[in-house]
């Protein structure tokens, strides 16, 4: 998810080379290659302060959730096409 003023957390984000539309996608099914590589993404903190989808009416997948107009989308709806999680925390 690189912004236009790029740094060097953006460079190193998972999402990296992901389709806009899935990373700027407003439904679960379409956003999940987005959330998946945030689940292993270092740079979540980075990327939520630099965004700050809760203040910019936000669409689409900012550190680790899925966000539809500046609120995050309830976790029960986004885990069904994450998968469960594995004993590392990690959803598979």
């Amino acid at each position: 998810m690189l912004l236009p003023d790029s740094s060097s957390w953006q460079a190193a984000a998972a999402c990296v080379g992901l389709s806009p539309s899935v990373v700027f996608a407003r439904r679960a099914q379409q956003a999940a290659p987005a959330l998946r590589a945030c689940a292993a993404c270092l740079v979540r903190r980075e990327c939520e302060a630099a965004v700050a989808p809760a203040e910019s009416f936000f669409d689409g997948v900012c550190a680790g959730r899925l966000w539809r107009n500046g609120r995050p989308v309830p976790e029960s709806r986004t885990a069904k096409v994450m998968g469960p999680i594995t004993a590392g925390g990690v959803r598979g």
